[in-house]
């Protein structure tokens, strides 16, 4: 290798080329290679690893122009962990039945499940083939940016990128607040003569946000931690299901009270619009399915494992969530107990009815709290490479800092570390507002399912055939799921705008219209005063095709001599 070769790859701040570099240096010498033929053998599986992912590396590069900066370490099961760890759906029907319970009882959410997973399986084919066709760690943005036409291009994908990203912090929130929520339930329970305050919930919430973001903090464990999560959550959902129902010993409620009865507690006058809002809990439950498509540059066949992961969190999904609410609700023994009791959490009070233990129901519910911890961890990782994925384009004030790759860590440490401070803000609006919870969830599911409309939208309008498939294609089913991806988006749009009960109070009032509004007033000034001239194009990145080619097809030259010669020895 060339002085100038060699001094070219340094130039370059990445810790994926950085780490491949420095395993190739330690084996050769500038003038060529030094005593290749005692390299030990043991050498011939990390070279034909650092090969693959260099090999990864190349195919980024070649294709979009972007600096392969993360490790490759991510499995099909860890990212399997991230994704379902985050969606989580039967953890999501757990923390979020405060919302569902009264806008239709056992039977909304039951069939809210079904109607809310039927539509996110188009989602999750809308995303898979996008990320099977072009994956990149800016997902969504980054599509919306090779998708439109070239004068839109820039202002599209910029707008894309700011809403999901908001989509991820409030989805951040929305668990951080859940399990405090859950913290101090278990206290309440256990304490009934208190009385929940307001501030007990948003101090618990600040120092979960703190305590959770070490856990992101270094990029070596991510991968065990999130297949822990993983399991976590399964066996938590196995656990609890069987103790429920066994401790029930066979009473049950009759199947109308789960399948057909409909309770409706909102105040609206229309059970139609009390069922719609209702949907907003198994609506939450199967949201953040992009998560999986933000670690493509963390991964070795990102279009083939993406699309397993996705739909697999949807799969799965499905069986635990509708399983497991069909066993909580049968086990139901006074729902109206549940409407007025002080704890807060729906589903730690039928625990208790079930049991007719305080300590057992504490303990399951330390189960859904484990959950919540490994759901929040992943929550964590994603909005992390949202953020810095975002930055490295210059779409964020700051980008530069947001942008860097912590060389110690392996992450975007800054990018986390900002991202959860924006969650500690958030958590302010609780302090405000008693429906915060409510706001939070619906923040999360009506920005991620903008941001994933616009490259739809987009795709529709280019041709589908109009662009390179990947292993991963649907044909007319892709096409079906893509028209409802976008008419979902403005049903949810409009309808889950309305408040949540009536009447109407300061106190209860749906304030998520006033945050998407101002958050996307904020976007477009910030666009036309300073955003548009900082934003990196198309054009821009892929100018650097050439240069990041030339870089990498030398690691990887170099790389199969080195495994040349371990074969031999």
């Amino acid at each position: 290798m060339s002085k100038s070769e060699k001094s070219d790859l340094q130039a370059v701040h990445s810790v994926s080329m950085g780490e491949i570099q420095d395993f190739i240096s330690h084996r050769t010498t500038i003038g060529g290679m030094q005593n290749l033929d005692s390299i030990a053998v043991h050498d011939n599986k990390k070279t034909g690893k650092l090969l693959v992912e260099a090999q990864a590396n190349l195919e980024l590069a070649q294709e979009t122009g972007y600096t392969p900066e993360l490790r490759r370490n991510f499995s099909v099961i860890s990212l399997l962990g991230v994704g379902f760890g985050l969606t989580n759906s039967w953890f999501g029907i757990s923390a979020s039945l405060i919302t569902s319970i009264s806008s239709g009882g056992p039977m909304m959410v039951i069939y809210g499940i079904i109607i809310v997973a039927s539509i996110s399986m188009c989602v999750a084919i809308t995303l898979s083939e996008l990320v099977s066709s072009m994956p990149n760690a800016g997902g969504q943005y980054y599509w919306t940016m090779k998708l439109a036409p070239k004068k839109y291009a820039p202002f599209a994908s910029y707008m894309c990128g700011a809403f999901a990203w908001a989509g991820s912090v409030f989805t951040s929130a929305s668990v951080t607040l859940s399990i405090a929520s859950s913290v101090v339930g278990m206290y309440m329970l256990c304490h009934p003569e208190k009385t929940i305050q307001t501030w007990h919930v948003f101090v618990t919430y600040e120092i979960a946000n703190i305590l959770l973001v070490f856990f992101n903090i270094w990029e070596k464990p991510l991968p065990a931690i999130s297949k822990s999560s993983l399991y976590i959550s399964l066996s938590s959902f196995v656990i609890i299901t069987i103790v429920i129902l066994s401790k029930a010993s066979g009473d049950f409620q009759p199947a109308k009270f789960v399948f057909v009865e409909f309770t409706n507690g909102t105040g609206w006058s229309s059970s139609g619009i009390a069922f719609i809002v209702g949907l907003i809990n198994p609506n939450w439950s199967f949201s953040c399915l992009d998560a999986a498509t933000h670690l493509s540059e963390e991964l070795l066949d990102p279009r083939r494992q993406i699309p397993i992961a996705i739909i697999g969190t949807v799969v799965i999904g499905f069986v635990t969530s509708f399983t497991y609410s069909i066993a909580m609700f049968f086990s139901i023994k006074d729902l109206e107990s549940i409407y007025n009791s002080n704890t807060g959490v729906p589903i730690m009070d039928i625990f208790y009815q079930v049991v007719n233990n305080k300590a057992g129901a504490v303990c399951l519910e330390v189960l859904i709290l484990l959950t919540a911890i490994g759901c929040n961890i992943a929550s964590h990782t994603w909005q992390a490479r949202l953020c810095w994925s975002f930055a490295r384009d210059n779409g964020l004030p700051g980008s530069t800092y947001w942008a860097k790759v912590n060389p110690r860590t392996g992450v975007p440490v800054n990018a986390h570390l900002m991202s959860c401070a924006w969650c500690a803000v958030i958590g302010c609006i609780y302090m405000g507002s008693t429906t915060a919870y409510n706001a939070m969830v619906i923040g999360c599911i009506i920005f991620l399912l903008l941001s994933y409309s616009v490259p739809t939208i987009f795709l529709l309008m280019k041709g589908r055939d109009n662009i390179k498939h990947g292993p991963f294609w649907m044909g007319k089913i892709g096409y079906f799921s893509n028209i409802v991806v976008i008419l979902w988006t403005v049903f949810t749009t409009v309808f889950y705008s309305f408040p949540p009960v009536m009447p109407v109070t300061a106190g209860n009032m749906n304030y998520v219209c006033v945050v998407i509004g101002v958050f996307g007033a904020y976007c477009v000034i910030y666009w036309f005063a300073r955003g548009k001239n900082k934003f990196t194009t198309v054009e821009d990145r892929e100018a650097k095709i050439d240069e990041l080619t030339h870089q990498l097809s030398n690691q990887i030259s170099n790389l199969e001599v080195i495994l040349s010669h371990t074969k031999e020895s």
